[in-house]
């Protein structure tokens, strides 16, 4: 699970700063000992300061999940910045916005902060408190109570401005320095003289009391726990005794009202009841502490151990109560987001457990330039894609590399008869496109060729470290092939890829989805000519029919593309031109790409007649000459490739991904697979603005995607 630990310490990133500030803060070492024990516990952590930014940071690190995945937790650590009732800002928000968080909730915070407001719902519910009132002011008349008494913020934490006062003098200056500092109402509450023992509680429905803890003063100073002690700084140690020396019956009745206050405020997950015993054994509640701190040698983590509960499974524990409440389990069981999965939930498990090491691996890859037509680039991806595969059990398969626009690796047992992973390494963007970044947001994944060729190759990655963790790899018959020429046409890699192609039982084309996140099924096929022609040169301003090489070729554009057919599957059109001129002369020279998309190999050969003829005789205007410079034959929508499909329809309903399929007028190396051969393309992540510098995937279809190819090839069903 994803848990974002969430504290304030250092931030004061807000708005404005006014009010009473916070004087609560965790230690260093603490949030260091917590994420330690989140990590120990296998969860994904990170850590943030609670302010302004808050929710920005949470959604970068909390993508959407998968259905069955948990979704990440706040891990609530944060008192606040300034401003009343802080112990309720970083839950509001977080109950706004839909993100779970460990313990209580706004209203119980709230209610265990205001002193006054605890004591009155305390005796209400017949739980026993001490006698107090509240001076609302600092000329306020003074209570009628026999001394010694306690005052004491009446909304304030960690025993700020707490102190025994023993006549009218030290109650008006102890008051004034409350109202001094804190700008709050005072409370003033009778002095029990006796023990104070602290109870802390964990879970829920009920929650479970632990073996209260002892505070045991010593002889020097008042015996009460003051904000100095707790700082260390009052000159004495106050030590802690767990469990109590009590009397059974004294020691269970603690444990009982103690609850009875957690339920009587509605806190949640885990609380501190602190109480003082007099010397007739009569218990009196003074406070809930709803944020109880998990320093090592606070209350709490004393009391846990007390019941086999070690420092890392306290921090732990605290998590699945949460988590048990937010996702109904009956029981605060450790939740694994692939339980009741069957025989898959370990690539589950492994997948999803690894979302951030994926992202790291596809920051990376998007880092390495390696633009069509940049050898150095591709030889680079190459080495590095090499090293990983190696770390993985796939060894090169050299019948298939030329180490220059091809290569693969294989499983163990070789690919032959098996399964092919086709992806590309370069990334086709025209020359001067800008350099494009690496950055997340919460929806989507921006960088250079994130979704036409990075993510892909993540995708093929996790699917086998996944197959590898879980013991299968070796058994299959699987290969990975990453060709460098897709902005080419796959001009050079062509004929390997077939050969590798025909060779495997099956082909895998890591293509980016569309936005519609769809498998394709069908594609058409793509011929591109170079055509080139030259003209005489004619002056500028020339008044004769024959006006130059260009205005010959743009006469005949109109004629090309009307051949484009949507009834014969068929579009025709010049789709870049070069020209040459002298000064003050027209062009003489051009060079156009006419492409043609197609999917009967009968209707090209009759359109390239056509084409002929529309061009017209060589020589009579400009000498011209149509060559052929790449040939991606269409992916046929054969039943072995709808059969395919619906296999994998079958993986992605069980672990409730999205799936349809889908045709395409886009060409890609899928078309060079045997045609006996089921192939399938598409299985990329979702990807929009593809071939811009604003090239995104969908975040979520990252990990949907792998999980889909992982399964499905574990799976093995369609052999």
């Amino acid at each position: 699970m994803k848990i974002a630990v969430v504290y304030n310490r250092e931030s004061r990133n807000v708005i404005n700063l006014f009010g009473v500030p916070n004087r609560e803060k965790y230690g260093k070492e603490t949030i260091r000992l917590i994420t330690t024990a989140l990590k120990r516990g296998r969860h994904q952590v990170a850590t943030f300061e609670a302010d302004k930014f808050l929710i920005e940071n949470l959604e970068g690190f909390m993508p959407r999940v998968l259905k069955g995945e948990s979704p990440g937790l706040v891990f609530n650590l944060s008192y606040g910045i300034q401003g009343q009732a802080r112990y309720t800002h970083v839950p509001s928000i977080l109950e706004m916005v839909g993100i779970p968080y460990t313990g209580s909730g706004p209203m119980a915070h709230s209610l265990s902060l205001d002193k006054v407001v605890a004591k009155m719902i305390f005796r209400q519910r017949g739980l026993p408190t001490p006698d107090f009132a509240v001076l609302d002011q600092p000329d306020s008349p003074l209570p009628e109570m026999e001394f010694p008494l306690i005052v004491k913020p009446k909304d304030e934490a960690v025993s700020f401005g707490l102190r025994i006062v023993h006549d009218e003098e030290e109650l008006r200056e102890g008051a004034g320095t409350i109202f001094e500092n804190f700008r709050k109402p005072v409370l003033v509450e009778k002095y029990i003289d006796g023990r104070e023992v602290n109870v802390a509680l964990i879970g829920n429905d009920p929650p479970q009391a632990l073996p209260p803890v002892e505070l045991l003063f010593g002889d020097e100073g008042p015996a009460i726990y003051t904000e100095m002690d707790k700082k260390r700084t009052s000159g004495r140690e106050v030590k802690q005794h767990c469990p109590a020396d009590l009397p059974s019956d004294v020691l269970e009745h603690v444990q009982r009202i103690s609850v009875e206050a957690f339920r009587a405020l509605g806190c949640r997950d885990s609380a501190r009841v602190d109480l003082r015993i007099d010397r007739e054994w009569n218990c009196y509640i003074l406070e809930i502490n709803s944020l109880a701190s998990l320093g090592r040698g606070g209350s709490l983590p004393l009391a846990a151990r007390q019941v086999g509960l070690d420092y890392d499974a306290l921090i732990n524990r605290l998590v699945e109560v949460a988590a048990a409440r937010y996702f109904a389990t009956p029981t605060p069981v450790t939740l694994g987001p692939g339980k009741g999965k069957g025989e898959g939930a370990a690539l589950f498990d492994y997948i999803t457990g690894r979302r951030d090491r994926m992202e790291t691996r596809l920051r990376h890859l998007c880092r390495l330039q390696s633009r069509t037509g940049d050898p150095t680039g591709a030889r680079r991806v190459a080495r590095d894609l090499g090293q990983t595969m190696e770390e993985i059990g796939l060894a090169p398969a050299a019948d298939f590399t030329d180490d220059r626009t091809c290569w693969l690796w294989q499983s163990p047992r070789g690919f032959e008869g098996g399964t092919l992973l086709l992806a590309h390494s370069d990334v086709p963007l025209p020359g001067g496109t800008p350099v494009q970044s690496f950055r997340r947001s919460p929806e989507f994944l921006f960088g250079e060729g994130i979704g036409t060729s990075r993510a892909p190759l993540v995708v093929a990655e996790y699917a086998l470290r996944a197959l590898k963790a879980k013991r299968e790899l070796k058994n299959m018959r699987l290969g990975l092939m990453v060709y460098a020429d897709e902005g080419r046409g796959a001009f050079y890699s062509e004929q390997l890829i077939a050969r590798a192609a025909a060779k495997a039982g099956r082909v895998l084309v890591l293509r980016p989805q569309t936005s519609d996140g769809q498998i394709i099924l069908q594609r058409r096929g793509c011929v591109d000519f170079l055509l080139t022609g030259e003209g005489r040169p004619t002056k500028l301003g020339g008044t004769g029919r024959y006006q130059g090489a260009f205005a010959w070729l743009a006469s005949r554009m109109g004629e090309l593309a009307e051949l484009s057919s949507r009834k014969k599957r068929l579009g025709v059109s010049i789709t870049d031109i070069d020209l040459e001129s002298i000064p003050l002369f027209l062009p003489h020279r051009f060079e156009a790409k006419l492409t043609v998309s197609y999917y009967a190999e009968k209707v090209l050969e009759e359109t390239l007649v056509e084409i002929r003829k529309i061009l017209g005789g060589v020589g009579r205007e400009v000498d011209w000459r149509l060559e052929r410079i790449s040939d991606r034959p269409p992916m046929k929508g054969r039943s072995v490739n709808r059969r395919m499909a619906e296999v994998m329809e079958e993986t992605a309903r069980a672990w409730d991904l999205p799936f349809s399929t889908s045709t395409s007028l886009w060409p890609s190396v899928a078309g060079l697979a045997a045609p006996e051969n089921p192939v399938l393309c598409g299985l990329g992540p979702t990807a929009e603005e593809m071939y811009t510098d604003r090239e995104r995937i969908h975040r979520i279809s990252l990990i949907q995607q792998t999980l889909l190819v992982a399964q499905f090839l574990y799976n093995r069903k369609f052999q």
